[in-house]
């Protein structure tokens, strides 16, 4: 783990000018490494590979070419959003994949949390694979890996277990054809937000809601079916247009839906109604090394449960989490 280390003299990246020494540093150190080869970006539309969209396009320009995959995991209006942002606004080098049935097959009947991000993460790959053998000179992989993923991916040298595997850190087959870019991976997320209003990307675009690599795939708990999962994501988008409404969008570090494998008895048109419960997590963190809650007010609380109890079919409770990091991470898997 040297490699990935932070240096302990190693300045907080809290300004503009500590941003922009970061840039052209990282600028060099990218065209050092890559020289005249084709850089494929693994691009979720998410802050950190927007950032490193943003940094390798001022690096190298037109070597860099935009992946974004569609692994049948994304929040609902997602991959259109980025399609929309990246295709047709920035212009980006982008190449869209609709892998849905690669990925849900995958991972149909697999529960185990760490075995679904490395499926994930090894998938992603794969994909990139593929995509890299219909273009000419791709050498490397970018990826949107920041200091957190690596934390929490590799025990520490005391000895103390992994919370958890990151797709784009432990998930990584040890065949990997390609050489990995990585240009934010020693940051934390409040630096790369600053390095991204440097960079001039967007306000809405660097304080978007962090997501996970591997998507809704680790909020739907358990083994995935795709009734569950599409009951997970009109809950989410339920969540998520209530709270803009409220005036917390941007407000809230990061909420979202989890639904576990589980069912429970409840009742619909005077009938016998069992269904899944959808559980509210809402947090604040600056780090991502530990979080808050945020105390969301019960008018508030009894709008979304209305909604997604009456709109969504499948889901019957709503739960609220309370539980802050430590000692319950950011997401249930």
């Amino acid at each position: 783990m040297e490699q990935n280390k932070r240096p302990e003299t190693m300045q907080r990246i809290t300004t503009k000018e500590l941003a922009d020494a970061f840039i052209a540093e990282q600028v060099e150190a990218v065209r050092a490494q890559v020289g005249d080869k084709k850089v494929l970006l693994a691009l979720s539309g998410g802050v950190d590979s927007s950032v490193v969209a943003a940094l390798l396009i001022k690096a190298i320009g037109k070597q860099l070419v935009c992946v974004h995959v569609n692994h049948g995991l994304m929040r609902k209006g997602e991959s259109e959003a980025v399609i929309d942002m990246f295709g047709k606004e920035l212009d980006a080098n982008l190449v869209y994949v609709d892998a849905t049935d690669r990925f849900l097959d995958l991972l149909a009947g697999v529960a185990d949390p760490e075995k679904k991000r490395k499926i994930i993460g090894a998938e992603f790959i794969n994909v990139f694979a593929d995509e890299a053998r219909k273009l000419e000179g791709i050498a490397y992989l970018a990826q949107g890996t920041i200091y957190p993923d690596i934390l929490e991916s590799f025990k520490a040298a005391e000895g103390k277990k992994a919370v958890k595997s990151h797709h784009n850190v432990g998930g990584l087959p040890e065949d990997l054809n390609f050489e990995l870019v990585e240009p934010i991976k020693l940051l934390f997320k409040d630096e790369v937000r600053v390095v991204g209003e440097a960079l001039g990307l967007p306000h809405a675009m660097v304080y978007r809601q962090p997501f996970p690599g591997p998507g809704l795939g680790v909020r739907c708990l358990g083994a995935i079916t795709r009734d569950r999962l599409n009951a997970l994501r009109e809950a989410d988008a339920i969540l998520r247009e209530e709270f803009a409404n409220a005036g917390l969008e941007g407000k809230v570090w990061q909420y979202f839906i989890a639904v576990p494998d589980i069912k429970s008895v409840g009742v619909r048109n005077e009938s016998r109604y069992e269904g899944w419960p959808a559980i509210i997590r809402a947090v604040n963190t600056t780090d991502a090394m530990s979080a808050t809650i945020e105390e969301i007010d019960y008018a508030l609380l009894h709008k979304i449960t209305d909604r997604i109890t009456h709109e969504v079919e499948g889901i019957n409770r709503v739960l609220y989490d309370l539980t802050p990091k430590p000692i319950g991470t950011i997401e249930w898997e």
